[in-house]
């Protein structure tokens, strides 16, 4: 079985997560999944929502969206169009759910953490992209507070990364390009902490029923797929060093 892209069916795409690109953002990181790429910032708010005040907790947020040319045929911005599709809405929550299943929100106090993923290019597996970067955002921002003692020790408790996997010409593949995304016979998107937890499952059989086989199939490549993007966010945190200084 040969992927249009020539790589393995268990191989992410080219994966870098790159830091401090925002000048003001209290956190930021660009992802790059391939030709994919999501720009995320981490902002840090005095404030939380009315239903939340004199909880002692806080709260992570997030909003998403696409730039007009991120694809090959220009969009109209959702603003102009007066309100956000469907797809958006899903998308953003799910990243809120995403990075709120990292946090310890006692710690972070009545602080609202809001992200923003910004899709400048797309390539398939925008949603994915933006989690494993909105994560980094978000965990600089949290070192941004600690420094300025606004929290005694980092709000986090895992981390999360996200990746697509589906079946493309019959055989379960990861890291879906949108060459293999939009002839798949199957996608799944899983959301998974450092430590193996999950945090979300979706899958869609676009053409055939897809079985119980295909499905630990694709959840053996989620894994290892998760497993790898967690790495990389440590290295791109500095935090593979301290592990191995350590």
């Amino acid at each position: 079985m040969n992927r249009p892209s020539g790589r393995s069916a268990d191989a992410l795409r080219h994966i870098e997560l790159i830091t401090d690109v925002s000048k003001h953002a209290e956190g930021s990181c660009l992802a790059k999944f391939g030709d994919t790429h999501v720009l995320c910032t981490a902002s840090v708010e005095e404030n939380i929502p009315h239903w939340r005040k004199g909880s002692g907790m806080g709260w992570v947020t997030a909003e998403y969206g696409m730039l007009p040319r991120s694809t090959g045929k220009r969009m109209d911005r959702e603003a102009a169009k007066g309100k956000q599709s469907g797809r958006t809405m899903e998308i953003q929550r799910l990243i809120a759910r995403a990075m709120r299943g990292a946090v310890d929100l006692r710690q972070l106090g009545e602080r609202q953490i809001r992200i923003d993923c910004d899709v400048i290019q797309a390539d398939g597996g925008t949603r994915t992209a933006a989690i494993t970067g909105a994560y980094v955002a978000m965990y600089k921002a949290m070192q941004h507070m600690v420094k300025l003692r606004l929290c005694t020790k980092l709000p986090i408790i895992d981390s999360v990364a996200a990746i697509s996997c589906g079946i493309y010409n019959g055989v379960p593949v990861l890291d879906l390009d949108y060459a293999e995304d939009s002839m798949a016979d199957t996608d799944a998107n899983f959301v998974m902490t450092g430590k193996g937890g999950m945090i979300e499952i979706q899958g869609t059989a676009e053409k055939e029923p897809f079985s119980e086989k295909e499905f630990f199939a694709l959840f053996e490549l989620a894994k290892a797929g998760c497993a790898d993007l967690a790495h990389l966010q440590k290295v791109a945190l500095g935090l593979h060093e301290q592990s191995n200084a350590a």
